[in-house]
């Protein structure tokens, strides 16, 4: 498995995680912690994308 590859299920799955907690944080009645965890959410998918524009040469496998 490539580092490409594994950035992207890395990104998918942590992406999936902060916007999970930021719910289920929101649910409780915790509002800090859900802008938190939308924030993380955020943060992840720009990091993600700017991690594949940079290895856009770089195959998959």
């Amino acid at each position: 498995m490539s580092l490409k590859a594994f950035h992207l299920i890395f990104v998918t799955l942590l992406t999936a995680l902060s916007f999970g907690c930021a719910a289920w944080a929101f649910q409780s009645g915790s509002v800090l912690w859900g802008v938190a965890g939308i924030a993380a959410g955020i943060f992840v998918i720009v990091y993600g994308i700017y991690f594949l524009k940079k290895l856009k040469n770089v195959s998959y496998l």
